[in-house]
């Protein structure tokens, strides 16, 4: 949310941003890390391979769902 909101002041301040990607979106291996970090906005249970949507994930979602208007609601800040 803290990055999303300054690449919006960004913007407003002039900087012209092409896009914007989320890394990663599935937990994954890291090449200096193995397993062990996990970042992506969906977890994956390594052995059943099931994967299950995080908090981020779902916070993500409303953040496309309302165009980007969810970067400034209370809804979801942080613990």
């Amino acid at each position: 949310k803290r990055y999303l909101r300054e690449l919006h002041r960004s913007m407003e301040d002039g900087a012209q941003v092409m896009g914007y990607m989320y890394w990663s979106i599935m937990d994954n291996f890291e090449w200096a890390d193995g397993y062990d970090k996990r970042f992506g906005l969906v977890h994956v249970d390594y052995q059943t391979q099931k994967r299950t949507v995080k908090d981020s994930g779902h916070f993500y979602g409303d953040v496309i769902r309302t165009n980007g208007e969810a970067i400034f609601s209370d809804t979801w800040d942080e613990k």
